[in-house]
């Protein structure tokens, strides 16, 4: 699923094409995707593109007079900018929406076969608040403030992190990450940490979205392509490398799987040696499951 740096890196390049222009259509090619009836797509053809903005996971347009144009990418949408128009007669089973200006189409591909990503038409500002879950900006939180939304409930940190109502913008992949680079075990619970730990993932959150989003900006000059917006780049610490050796000391990354879901984490670093049981595997292994590195060394 694209988080914050992904949907900055999309916001800044839909900006660069689409600021004060004329939109020339809105369509949706896929029955599931537009999630709103009223107002309807035909009443923002004409009109103009004043701003752009993030919600959460969600790219906002910003239509003259008080109109939005919300998508939500979800897992597996991507956004594809396009020169020319669309050729033939799109399915919705790959393009499922688009909005056409006079210098190019804005087209949301969803390449998976159960459909997730929406598309909502909106008018008016209380209606599209209504679509923010609440969480608070992680790139501007300060320390009080961080400490008192983290702990007003009693939750595993990769939950937090992850929950749109908390925090805005975080998923899977820089959750792993950001607890990677804090030295925190995605298991410990919230109201379990002290005033340094809290300030260690606050500062680990900001600096690790910040370096992400920059990077991004700097290694995709253009409009990214579907392939570039990923939860797994070579370059992470710990997502999606389960088995690889940890970056710092070399240990094996571990893995929590979780329904489609998997974290990632490094034993040593992040929970003195000790490897978080795995539901599925630890059901299976019962008392063969290795509780640290050093017994899942001799078991190998």
């Amino acid at each position: 699923m694209p988080e914050l740096p992904d949907i900055e890196l999309y916001l800044e390049r839909l900006r660069e094409r689409t600021m004060g222009e004329r939109i020339v259509s809105v369509r949706a090619f896929n029955l599931f995707v537009l999630r709103t009836y009223s107002p309807a797509p035909a009443e923002f053809a004409d009109r103009t593109v004043t701003g752009l903005r993030r919600i959460g996971k969600r790219v906002v347009f910003e239509v003259e007079p008080d109109l939005y144009i919300v998508f939500h990418l979800m897992i597996a949408g991507r956004f594809v900018w396009q020169t020319k128009p669309l050729e033939g007669r799109p399915t919705g089973k790959v393009q499922t929406a688009a909005i056409a200006f006079e210098s190019g189409t804005l087209v949301l591909q969803e390449v998976a076969t159960k459909k997730r990503a929406s598309l909502h038409l909106i008018q008016g500002v209380a209606n599209l608040n209504a679509l923010d879950p609440g969480g608070i900006d992680p790139l501007s939180v300060g320390s009080e403030e961080f400490a008192r939304v983290l702990q007003r409930e009693n939750r595993t940190l990769k939950r937090i992190l992850t929950d749109p109502r908390t925090l805005s913008g975080i998923g899977n992949a820089y959750s792993d990450e950001i607890l990677f680079h804090a030295g925190l075990s995605p298991l410990r619970l919230t109201q379990a940490l002290d005033g340094s730990e809290i300030e260690r993932l606050r500062g680990a959150m900001q600096e690790t979205l910040v370096k992400w989003r920059a990077r991004l900006q700097e290694e995709i000059p253009g409009f990214p392509k579907p392939g570039q917006i990923t939860a797994f780049r070579p370059d992470f610490a710990v997502h999606g490398r389960f088995g690889l050796p940890c970056p710092v000391c070399g240990s094996p990354i571990q893995r929590i799987v979780h329904g489609d879901h998997e974290t990632n984490y490094c034993a040593r670093c992040q929970n003195e040696g000790r490897i978080l049981a795995d539901r599925s595997l630890s059901r299976l292994l019962k008392d063969d499951w290795p509780r640290t590195l050093d017994e899942l060394e001799e078991k190998g």
